[in-house]
C-alpha cells in the first residue's frame, strides 16, 4: 500500500503549470461557491432539496486531470467538482437541476427528473443511435443508492478489457480505441460498508480490468463515524489483503490526503496510467476530507461533530489549503487569488439567476396563459365568482410550480361541470394540450422511442416441415446461441456455470471450447456484479447475456435491474441505454428454492425492462433475436423443466422472431377465455383436452411477455366473444394473475362484456413444498384448471353442468 506524499514538481510541466494551478482554484472556487448558493437556494423554498459536493473539490480537480477522452465515471452525487473540471457541467446546468427544470437543453442529464447531483453525459444522438464514445468525455448516470455505482463500473471497466483482448471487436471504433479507457468510480467511505462495494472490489481483482475506485474519505456516513462503518475505521487497511504483489494479481491501494494539491495528482496520474496500460484496478483511498455544510440541506452537521472537530474541518479545508499552497509556493499573490474567488462568485450568481429565470419564466408563461382563460371561462359561467376567485388567487403564487396552474385549472373544469360546453372549450383545449406536454416532461421514455423499440421489431414465425427433427429444448437454445456467437461479434455470454459446462442446463455446452472464453465465460457467484457486469458492458455498445442461475437469484441482484437498467431510459429521458438481457429460470420444480415464480416482485420493480415468459425454447430462441434486434433491456424466464422436453428444431433458427407484447391463442374456444403464460401453458392446454371430452369449449392465450402486457388486444378480443376470463400463473395469489387482470380490464374495457365474475387460478401463497406431492399441492394441477372452469360453467348453466 502506497501513501503519497507531495513531491514538488517543475511548475512549467503540463499537469502543473501556473496556469493549470489557477484554473484548477478557479473551478474549486466556482464550485465551493455553487455549493454555499444552492443551499440557500433550498432554504429560499426555490428547490426541494440539495446535496453537495463541498469539501471534495481539490480531489476533484485532480481526478479530472487524469481523466481522458473516452473514459468513464460512475459515481455519486458529490461529484460536481469534477464535472465542473472536464467541462461536461456548467453553473447553470447544476442550478437547473436543482430546481428540476424538465427541458432537456437545459438539464441535459435528467432532463429535471432527478434531484441535484445526479450527473450523467448523453451517450445517445437524438434520434437513439450512439454517438462517439472515444471522443467525449463519458459520465454514466448517477443512481442515489449506497454502493450502487459499483457494480455498473465493474462492467464498464470489464468492456475495455473485452475491447483490447476480442479481436472481433476492433472495428467498433467509435466505443473504444484497443481498450485503453479508463473507469473511474466515486463513493463514499461509509459507502464502502454495504456488499456491493466489497463485491466489486473483489471481482475487480479477479477480472484484472481498468478500474479506479475513489473513496471520498471525510470521516462520516451522515451521523455515523468511521469506527462503526469499517474495521480499523480504514478501509484501505480492510481491503490489504486484496493487494497485488510480485507474485500474485490483485489491486494496487494507493493513500493520499484531500487537501495535499501535489499527492493528489501525482495520484490520480498513476493511477490512470496503471489502470490504462495494464488493465490493473487501483483503489484510491482519499483521507482527511471535510463536508462543510454537512450532509444535506436535511440538517446540520452540528448536531453530531463536536467544536474540536468543526474546527479542524475549518483549519484543514482543502481549498484552505490549496490557497495556502499557492501562495507559499508563489504561484499567485493573496490579491489574485480573491479577484479569482470574486469572479466565481459572481458567475455562480449569474448563472444561478439565468437558471431560475429560465426555468420560472416558462411556469409563468403557463400560469399567465392559464389565468387568461380561467377568466375568460369565468365570464360565460354560472359560477363566475368562484372560477375568478381561482384565476386570482393563481395568479399572486410565489414561486409557481405546474403543480398550482393544474390545480386551479381542474377544480376550473369541476366547477364549470355544469355550465355549456362552449364556456370551458378553451381552457378544457389548454388543459388536455398541457396534459400530453406534461407526460412527455415527467412521464415518457419509460421504454424505447427510438426505431429500435422492441414493439417495432418485425415479426418473423419459425417455420417448419415433415423432416424437422424433434431434439430436446435445450439443443435448439445451444443451436441458437452458437448462431448467434459466430455473426454478431458484441454478443457474449457470462454467469455461474455458464463456461466449461455449458451452464447447469447445457444451453452454452461446447460453446466456450469454440467461441473462447471471453464470449462465454464462468463467473463466480455474485449475482449483483453479474447484472452490474451487464450494464456497464451494454452502456458501451455490448450485448452482454448475463445469466442468473435460477430465478429466486435474481433477488441479488434485483436492485440493480430495478434501480439502474430499468429506469435508465427514464430518468436520462432516453439520453443514455443499455440494452442487456437477463437470462434466468423458474416456474415447475419442486421445493422452496429455485422452484418459484415471483413474477409479481419483478413487474412491481423491472417497469422499464422487457419481461419475456416463453411456454418452450423455441419460443425462447424467437425472443433473444427479437430482443438484440432491438435495443431495451430485457429479463427472459425460461421454464426450467421443459430443457428436456422434445421440440420440432426450426428451419430458420436464428432468423425467426416472436413479437413482444402480442399473446398467441394456442387453443380456439368458444365459453371461457383462460389466460396465461410459461409452463402453465402445457398444464391448462391438458385441462383443456380434458374439458373438450365433457362438452366445455376454453380458449387459451398465451401472453409471451407480461411487459409489455398485450399491445394488440387480443385477450380483449377474445373475452368479447367468450364473456368469460381466467387468469393463471404459478406466482402468489394477487401478484402475475392480478396484474393481467388489471391490464385487460381497465385498458382493454372488457368488463361491459364480462357475463361472469372474471376469476384467477394461482399457486399456494408459501413456496412450493418439496417432492411431487409437494409441487401437486403447491402448484395449479391440471385438476385445479379444470375444477376451476367447470365451476365457472356451472354457475353460467347448473342443469348442463351439475355440480361436481
Amino acid at each position: 500500500m502506497s501513501e503519497v506524499q507531495s513531491v514538488p514538481k517543475n511548475l512549467n510541466s503540463p499537469n502543473l503549470s501556473k496556469e493549470a494551478v489557477l484554473e484548477d482554484f478557479r473551478i474549486a472556487m466556482i464550485s465551493r461557491h455553487a455549493s454555499l448558493v444552492g443551499r440557500k437556494e433550498v432554504f429560499m423554498g426555490k428547490a426541494k432539496f440539495g446535496i453537495f459536493g463541498d469539501g471534495k473539490e481539490l480531489a476533484q480537480v485532480a481526478l479530472a486531470r487524469a481523466f481522458q477522452l473516452g473514459d468513464f465515471r460512475s459515481g455519486y452525487y458529490r461529484d460536481q467538482t469534477f464535472m465542473f473540471a472536464i467541462g461536461e457541467l456548467t453553473v447553470q446546468q447544476y442550478f437547473a437541476q436543482l430546481y428540476a427544470y424538465t427541458n432537456v437543453t437545459a438539464e441535459p442529464a435528467s432532463a429535471g427528473r432527478l434531484m441535484n447531483g445526479h450527473f450523467a453525459t448523453r451517450s445517445l444522438n437524438e434520434d437513439g443511435s450512439w454517438k462517439d464514445l472515444t471522443k467525449k468525455y463519458n459520465s454514466a448516470a448517477d443512481i442515489s443508492p449506497t454502493a450502487a455505482q459499483m457494480p455498473k463500473l465493474l462492467g464498464l471497466a470489464y468492456a475495455s478489457k473485452l475491447y483490447r483482448e476480442n479481436k472481433g471487436l476492433k472495428d467498433l471504433s467509435t466505443f473504444s480505441v484497443n481498450g485503453n479507457e479508463v473507469a473511474w468510480g466515486t463513493i463514499g467511505n461509509a459507502s464502502t460498508s454495504e456488499g456491493m462495494f466489497y463485491e466489486s472490489i473483489n471481482a475487480a481483482g479477479v477480472l484484472q480490468v481498468p478500474m479506479v475506485v475513489s473513496v471520498w474519505d471525510d470521516g462520516y456516513g451522515i451521523s455515523v463515524p468511521n469506527e462503526y462503518h469499517t474495521t480499523k475505521g480504514s478501509i484501505s487497511e480492510v481491503l490489504a489483503g486484496f493487494e497485488r504483489s510480485d507474485a500474485q494479481k490483485g489491486i494496487e491501494i494507493i493513500r493520499v490526503k484531500g487537501w495535499d494539491y501535489e499527492a493528489l495528482l501525482n495520484a490520480f496520474a498513476s493511477a490512470g496510467e496503471l489502470a490504462r496500460t495494464s488493465h490493473v484496478p487501483v483503489l484510491i483511498h482519499v483521507l482527511e476530507l471535510t463536508q462543510p455544510q454537512g450532509h444535506s440541506t436535511s440538517g446540520s452537521h452540528e448536531r453530531y461533530k463536536d467544536s474540536k472537530r468543526l474546527q479542524w474541518e475549518k483549519e484543514w479545508d482543502c481549498i484552505a489549503k490549496f490557497r495556502e499552497y499557492i501562495l507559499s509556493n508563489k504561484i499567485a499573490n493573496a490579491d489574485a487569488l480573491d479577484k479569482i474567488e470574486t469572479e466565481a462568485k459572481a458567475l455562480v450568481k449569474q448563472e444561478k439567476e439565468a437558471a431560475w429565470s429560465a426555468f420560472s419564466n416558462e411556469i409563468k408563461k403557463e400560469l399567465n396563459e392559464a389565468v387568461v382563460l380561467l377568466k375568460a371561462a369565468a365570464h360565460h359561467s354560472t359560477r363566475k365568482v368562484l372560477i375568478n376567485q381561482l384565476a386570482d388567487e393563481l395568479s399572486k403564487t410565489i414561486n409557481p410550480i405546474r403543480k398550482d396552474v393544474m390545480v386551479a385549472v381542474r377544480k376550473a373544469l369541476l366547477t364549470l361541470r355544469l355550465d355549456s360546453p362552449a364556456a370551458k372549450a378553451d381552457l378544457k383545449a389548454w388543459y388536455e394540450k398541457q396534459n400530453d406536454l406534461n407526460f412527455d416532461r415527467y412521464n415518457s421514455h419509460l421504454y424505447s422511442q427510438t426505431e429500435w423499440s422492441a414493439l417495432k421489431v418485425e415479426e418473423v414465425p419459425a417455420q417448419f416441415n415433415d423432416n424437422s427433427p424433434l431434439v430436446d429444448g435445450r439443443e435448439i437454445l445451444q443451436s441458437y446461441f452458437d448462431l448467434t456467437l459466430e455473426k454478431d461479434p458484441r454478443f457474449f455470454t457470462f454467469g455461474e456455470d455458464v463456461g466449461k459446462i455449458g451452464d447447469v442446463n447445457q444451453a452454452f455446452a461446447g460453446l466456450q471450447s469454440k467461441h473462447g472464453e471471453l464470449r462465454v465465460s464462468d463467473t463466480g457467484i455474485r449475482e449483483c456484479t453479474i447484472i452490474g457486469q451487464g450494464i456497464g458492458t451494454a452502456l458501451r455498445g455490448l450485448r452482454p447475456l448475463a445469466e442468473i442461475q435460477y430465478l429466486d437469484y435474481l433477488l441479488y441482484g434485483i436492485q440493480m435491474l430495478s434501480d439502474d437498467v430499468a429506469c435508465l431510459n427514464y430518468r436520462t429521458k432516453g439520453g443514455q441505454k443499455a440494452p442487456l438481457i437477463v437470462r434466468t429460470r423458474g416456474h415447475r420444480l419442486e421445493g422452496v428454492w429455485h422452484s418459484g415464480s415471483p413474477m409479481g416482485m419483478i413487474l412491481s420493480t423491472l417497469r422499464g425492462m422487457i419481461v419475456c415468459v416463453p411456454r418452450d425454447m423455441t419460443q425462447a430462441a424467437g425472443m433473444y433475436n427479437a430482443l438484440l434486434k432491438s435495443d431495451e433491456p430485457a429479463i427472459v424466464i425460461e421454464c426450467l423443466n421443459g430443457y428436456r422436453l422434445k421440440e420440432q428444431m426450426p428451419l430458420n433458427l436464428g432468423e425467426y422472431t416472436v413479437a413482444l407484447g402480442k399473446p398467441e391463442v394456442l387453443r380456439e374456444g368458444t365459453e371461457v377465455t383462460l389466460v396465461t403464460y410459461g409452463s402453465m401453458c402445457r398444464i391448462v392446454m391438458e385441462a383443456a383436452s380434458e374439458l373438450a371430452e365433457i362438452g366445455i369449449n376454453i380458449e387459451v392465450i398465451d401472453v409471451q411477455t407480461l411487459l409489455p402486457f398485450d399491445v394488440y388486444g387480443i385477450v380483449g378480443k377474445s373475452i368479447k366473444k367468450t364473456n368469460r376470463v381466467i387468469f393463471a400463473d404459478e406466482d402468489v395469489p394477487g401478484a402475475g394473475t392480478a396484474f393481467m387482470m388489471q391490464q385487460v380490464l381497465e385498458r382493454q374495457e372488457i368488463f361491459k362484456f364480462l357475463d361472469s365474475e372474471p376469476q384467477t387460478i394461482t399457486a399456494q401463497a408459501h413456496r412450493p413444498a418439496y417432492s411431487s406431492d409437494g409441487d401437486y399441492f403447491s402448484k395449479p394441477s391440471v385438476e385445479d384448471v379444470i375444477e376451476k372452469v367447470y365451476a365457472l360453467m356451472h354457475e353460467v348453466d347448473p342443469k348442463k353442468y351439475p355440480a361436481i
